[in-house]
Parts: structure tokens; C-alpha cells; sequence
């Protein structure tokens, strides 16, 4: 059926706009008309009358034949609007803009109603010329986005026309479906399906594992189950259709036929008995003795043969040690163990961590959160172990951390679980604190713990004259040389028996937030002890170091320490070309470092009071605040001492180095040693810090040098 998709879409901020005849495409001279821009559709799923899944229409098959197309009100070609001279197909919107061109009433209406503040909405006209059909379990991408079936997607479609209408389906990109009245279909529809397999796999089984016959009867179940996916795909007839949009096309009208006779009704239900005892006994002969309980529960409920076939070919599997291999536990993955541990344990953002089907599977099969008992005793039945309850911890642990140790199971790695769900509480502990020192200083990526060097270029690199005819004068190239090494800081802590036996946890959520949280100190304590005992680092020989009153923190000191900065020279007494581009302060002078950003002038009340009061510096550095700087337990606090620092990307006073570039720490977690009854963590960080070039700062003692 050829039908018009109407995208009824909220007119985006649409406006209307004085203009001059000829500068919008008036054909009349002299007039001015008004203007109006609107975004007709954003890329989304909508929901259209008489489709039976939502709908996408794929901008990048959007045909527009012309950038001229009429502005109807109400798709009604009687009730002439205007017409459009700009139109655009982005990856994600269509964008309409044109002038209200029409003389009748229906413009004036449209006009004074906007003036008036009705919330006009916008329905665009295209004739869908391919669509594609997305089955459930299927996806698609089109606007840059991916969906997921079932649902439609318009892959070409004609552009016709714009109309003003009253009232969408929301108040947001919207859409409904209106028929055309001529009956000569789509020109291009498919269904994109399945093939036997994945339809196989959907259910939890693989070709090599069913016998011909049931091969046999699951495909004849798949054929009828892909042949009503295509009856569904068709759109039903919209309220108010002219034809009734069928797909695929429709067989002739039959007459309408009398109601059944009595006799006719009792022949009926004799057919629908003779039916059911059909069902019965096929039910009986697919279980036989074996599945007697599994053939009685099918009769009661309802069952049909191809379901009937299934449930016993699952129940059939293997069995060791009276627990099905593959039986209770069906669909119980790695994945949705961690993510039961992370939703019990309450771990920050879980929903980013894990996908939407993982998360609904441990919230459906763990409703009350899962304990420490639990989790060992999920992973040691799905590794082999046969027991029914945590009596043996000794026994659980074993199985729980060997997957694989016996043969025909499937394998949940307990240590594997453990380890990452302890990594993402770990990294909870590493981000909470303090974390300046990522701010202020480079990065290096080293492969091994050896002491590294960097170079940095020096020497004549100013381009000479050259006379006519004359060769280019060598320049000379010397170096500068910056070492730092990785090492590795770690700890280890242990989740003992009483932990397991009290089903405890948050025992594997806070032991690691404790590792996580003491990397970040460490790390801190290395970089902060490296960076404040700069005594010989920061000195008056290399004009980095300035003392006196005058250099306390404010708007003259901080001038002071600009005009020190910039006036920095390389080897040949010639200007580094470096910007200031942060200060650094202790947290004392957090509130002045604040003021001296972020005013725009700061007044001095005393006698001396001078005009202008505008603050030069405002806007222009970049505060990092930090506790470390006036802590008494680091060689060079001060509580009145700070910095000024170029961007460590143009010339960093300080470098830490990380092992193979992780940033961040390592947990592991094990079965604890034969002396110990429980689970063993242990946590490590490999870095390095060190000095680098003190021409990238500029240290202002803030009092009198003592």
C-alpha cells in the first residue's frame, strides 16, 4: 500500500520573521512576508497509529527532490501555507526553514494564532519507498544511532511535503500515519530475520546438540514462528485511512459469512477436543516414564510439542552428582554474578558498569541482594561441587576458585568475580581523595622498573639570513636530561573465615576501598614529599625563587611572580616563549587564589587606595588547591608559600611515571594459603616521581626569607 509516513514533530523554537520580498524567494515583488524555521524531526523511534512497532525513517535515505516544497496546514493541498527555501538532512535531524508565501485565509490564520503564542507543531509528508522489518532480538543503526526490534526502518523515503498542525502525538518529536489514496504498495519491503541457528541459540541450545528429530520438529517451530514475525510486520489501517494500508498486499474481499449453527458450534468444540488429545498424547510420547512429572505439568499449563521438546531436551543433559550440568543454574553467567555483587554492595554508577539484560538477570534471580555464602556456593555448583550447603567451606572454596575442576560443567571464575568487583570499589577508595597532583604534573608511560631518561632539546635553533646563493648556517644542538624510575607500593589484606561464615559482603567491597584509598595516599605522599623538598630546585641562582613581603599572595605578588616567569631565558640568555598557566596554593590562601581568579576587581580600603581597582589577573591562571603544600609533616611546608606553574604539557616541574600507563591500582584476589581459612587481596601501584625543569615555575616564598 502506498502510504505517507507523517512525522508529526514539535516546531523546534519555530519563528516568524520580517522580510523583504527577494530575500527570501517571494514571487511578489514589494511584499514583505513573514519567515519560519522549525526541526521537523530528530532521528528517534516514534510511535505511529496503525504500525504495530515504532518507527525510524533513516536520514541518510531521505530523497528531496527540490528545496522549494509546499507548507500545507494539515496535509490538506487545498490549504496553502507558503512554501520552504531551505531545507537540510543532518545524521540526526531534518531541518526545515521557508517563507508563509500563501494569500488565503489559512496564512492569516497561521500568522496571527503564532503572534497570539499557539504552540503550532510541524508533520512532514514522505512516502516511504524501502522499509525494513527488525524482528526482537535484532538491531539496526540509522541517525547515528542503534535500536533494537522489533521495529520499522524507512531505509528510503520521498520527501512531499510540510504541514502546520494543531496537535501531534506529543509535545516532542512525534509522529502518526495517515493513508494515500492510491492502493499500489510499497516498492521495496523486507524483513530482516534470523537464520535457524541464532533463532537455536535464543533459546539456549546449539544444532550439535539435539538429535534429527528434534532438529526436525524445532525447525518446523522456527519456520511458523519467522512466518508470523512477517504476517506481524504489517502496518494495521489507521483511524481515518482512505485504504487500508495492508503488507503484504491484502487477497480480495470476501463476503461476509452467516454465524455458526448450534450444530455447527458443537462440531467445532468436538475439533478443538480431538485436537487437545492429540496435544496430550504427543506430550506423553516425547517424555515417557523418564519425564512423567515434566509431562503432567506440560498438559496442565497449556503446553505445546515444541515447547514440550525443549523443556525435556534441558532436562536430559547431563547430570553429576544429582545436579544438572546446565539445569537451575540456565543463563547464570560470570558477568551476573559481579553484577549482583556490585547492586547488592550498592557500588556507584553500577548501571554504567554493567548492560541493561545483565543487570534485570541478577535483579530477577538475587531479589534480595546476594551474601558471601551465596556467591561461593553459585560458583562451587556451577565448577562440580555437589553439596547443598556451606557446611564444608573448605570443600565450597576449593570448587569456587578451580573452574573446571569437574568435567561437563560449565565454569564461573570466583576469583575473576571477586577481582573485578573489588577493582571497581578500589577505584572508589582511589578517586576519594585528595588528587591536585594529576593537575600539576606530565605523565610518562615506562615498560619496566629501570631508571628512565628524557631529553630535552637546547641550543642555536634561530633561523639565520642567508645571503643570495648563500648555504644554510649549521645550528647547534645540545641537551638537557630528566630521569625518573617506576617502583611498586603495595599491600595486602585478607577476608578470613569469620567474614564467610557471618556472610559478609561488604567484606569484598571494603577491604578494597581501603586498598583503593590507601594507593591514593601514597601516591600523594610520594608526590608531595618530591615536590616540596625544593630547596635545591627552586633557587635564586635560576631566578625561580623569590622571598620578601612583597611576594605574600595578591595582586602586586602575584604581578611579581608573572613578570619572574616570563622573563625566564633558556641557555642563550634568549626568552623560553612559556606561558604561566596555574597557581598553586595551600589551602590558607585557597579564598585569595579564588578572588584573584574569579573578580573582576578587588578594592583596598586603606589610606594608600589607588585607581584603577580592576583586577588585571582575572581569568587568567588556573587555581589548584592543595593540603599537602602547609602539612608540617613534609620537608618545605608553608602555609604561606605558592606557586606559579606553566602547563605541565609545555614544561612540567614535576613527572610521574606509571607502569605500562596504569594510573591506577591493581587488586588480586586468591583463595587464601593452606594456614588460612579464607580469601587473601592484595593491592599494588607501580610509579615513579621526580623533579623536572624549575624554569616551568616560579616559587613565591610569601613572607621574609628567614
Amino acid at each position: 500500500m502506498n502510504k505517507r509516513v507523517f512525522l508529526q514533530a514539535a516546531v523546534s523554537g519555530w519563528q516568524l520573521i520580517e522580510a523583504k520580498a527577494g530575500e527570501d524567494g517571494s514571487p511578489v515583488p514589494g511584499k514583505r512576508l513573514r519567515r519560519f524555521s522549525m526541526v521537523a524531526y530528530t532521528g528517534g523511534p516514534m510511535e505511529l497509529a496503525g504500525w504495530p512497532h515504532p518507527v525510524v525513517v533513516d536520514l541518510a535515505g531521505l530523497k528531496v527532490t527540490a528545496k522549494g516544497r509546499p507548507i500545507l496546514k494539515d496535509h490538506n493541498p487545498a490549504l496553502i501555507v507558503g512554501h520552504t527555501d531551505q531545507l537540510q538532512v543532518t545524521e540526526r535531524e531534518l531541518l526545515v526553514a521557508g517563507v508563509i508565501s500563501g494569500t488565503g485565509a489559512v496564512a492569516g490564520e497561521i500568522i496571527a494564532s503564532s503572534e497570539n503564542g499557539f504552540p503550532w507543531q510541524a508533520s512532514i509528508g514522505a512516502r516511504p519507498l524501502r522499509v525494513v522489518f527488525i524482528p526482537e532480538g535484532k538491531h539496526a543503526e540509522a541517525n547515528g544511532q542503534q535500536f533494537s526490534g522489533p521495529l520499522f526502518v524507512v531505509r528510503k523515503a520521498l520527501l512531499g511535503e510540510v504541514s502546520f498542525v494543531a496537535l501531534g502525538a506529543d509535545d516532542n518529536t512525534s509522529a502518526s500515519v495517515a493513508a494515500n489514496a492510491k492502493p499500489d504498495g510499497f516498492q521495496e519491503l523486507e524483513i530482516d530475520t534470523m537464520d535457524f541457528e541464532q533463532w537455536l541459540a535464543k533459546k539456549g541450545f546449539k544444532l550439535a546438540e539435539i538429535s534429527e528429530e528434534q532438529a526436525a520438529s524445532l525447525k518446523a517451530a522456527f519456520e511458523k514462528e519467522q512466518k508470523a514475525t512477517l504476517q506481524a510486520a504489517a502496518p494495521e489501517t489507521p483511524a481515518g485511512a482512505v485504504e487500508p494500508p495492508v503488507l503484504p498486499p491484502a487477497s480480495p474481499a470476501t463476503p461476509p459469512q452467516p454465524g455458526p449453527t448450534p450444530e455447527g458450534a458443537l462440531s467445532e468444540l468436538r475439533t478443538q477436543y480431538a485436537a487437545d488429545i492429540q496435544r496430550i498424547e504427543a506430550i506423553q510420547r516425547i517424555c515417557g516414564d523418564e519425564h512423567r512429572a515434566l509431562a503432567a505439568k506440560a498438559i496442565s499449563e497449556g503446553w505445546d510439542v515444541t515447547r514440550t521438546e525443549l523443556e525435556v531436551l534441558r532436562a536430559s543433559r547431563p547430570k553429576i552428582g544429582g545436579v544438572a550440568a546446565h539445569g537451575a543454574r540456565q543463563g547464570l553467567t560470570t558477568k551476573v554474578l559481579e553484577a549482583a555483587c556490585a547492586l547488592t554492595a550498592r557500588l556507584l554508577d553500577a548501571e554504567k558498569q554493567y548492560d541493561e539484560q545483565t543487570l534485570d538477570a541478577a535483579t530477577k534471580r538475587f531479589r534480595g541482594g546476594i551474601g558471601m555464602q551465596e556467591l561461593l556456593l553459585e560458583a562451587a555448583w556451577a565448577n562440580g561441587y555437589t553439596g547443598r550447603n556451606f557446611r564444608d567451606s573448605r570443600e565450597v572454596l576449593r570448587f569456587a576458585f578451580a573452574p573446571g575442576l569437574a568435567a561437563g560443567f560449565s565454569t564461573i571464575d570466583i576469583g575473576g568475580i571477586l577481582s573485578n568487583v573489588a577493582n571497581k570499589f578500589l577505584l572508589e577508595g582511589f578517586f576519594s581523595v585528595e588528587r591536585t597532583w594529576r593537575n600539576i604534573c606530565a605523565i610518562r608511560n615506562v615498560s619496566d622498573f629501570k631508571t628512565v631518561t628524557s631529553y630535552r632539546l637546547i641550543g642555536t635553533d634561530q633561523y639565520e639570513l642567508v645571503a643570495p646563493g648563500g648555504e644554510l648556517k649549521h645550528g647547534t644542538l645540545g641537551n638537557e636530561t630528566y630521569q625518573n624510575k617506576a617502583d611498586t607500593y603495595g599491600l595486602r589484606l585478607s577476608i578470613d573465615r569469620r567474614d564467610i561464615i557471618n556472610d559478609d559482603l561488604g567484606a569484598i567491597t571494603t577491604v578494597p576501598r581501603k586498598l583503593g584509598r590507601g594507593s591514593g595516599l601514597k601516591i600523594n605522599d610520594v608526590f608531595w614529599a618530591t615536590f616540596l623538598d625544593n630547596a635545591a630546585f627552586f633557587t635564586d641562582a635560576n631566578k625561580t625563587f623569590l622571598a620578601g613581603v612583597d611576594t605574600a599572595l595578591g595582586i602586586d605578588g602575584l604581578t611579581k611572580a608573572e613578570v619572574a616567569f616570563m622573563d625566564q631565558v633558556d641557555a642563550d640568555g634568549k626568552p623560553i616563549g612559556i606561558m604561566p598557566a596555574i597557581l598553586l596554593v595551600p589551602t590558607a590562601l585557597s579564598a585569595m587564589a579564588t578572588q584573584l581568579r574569579n573578580s573582576l576587581e578587588i578594592r583596598d580600603t586603606s589610606v594608600s587606595t589607588k585607581y584603577p581597582v580592576s583586577n588585571p589577573h582575572q581569568g587568567k591562571f588556573r587555581t589548584e588547591v592543595s593540603r599537602y603544600l602547609s602539612n608540617a609533616r613534609y620537608t618545605g611546608f608553608s602555609s604561606k608559600a605558592w606557586f606559579l606553574l606553566a602547563d605541565p604539557g609545555d614544561l612540567p616541574v614535576i613527572e610521574v611515571a606509571f607502569l605500562n600507563g596504569q594510573e591506577s591500582p591493581t587488586i588480586e584476589t586468591a583463595e587464601a594459603d593452606f594456614a588460612v581459612l579464607g580469601i587473601q587481596m592484595r593491592g599494588y601501584h607501580d610509579f615513579g616521581v621526580a623533579l623536572q625543569d624549575a624554569r616551568g615555575g616560579i616559587k613565591m616564598l610569601g613572607q621574609a626569607a628567614p
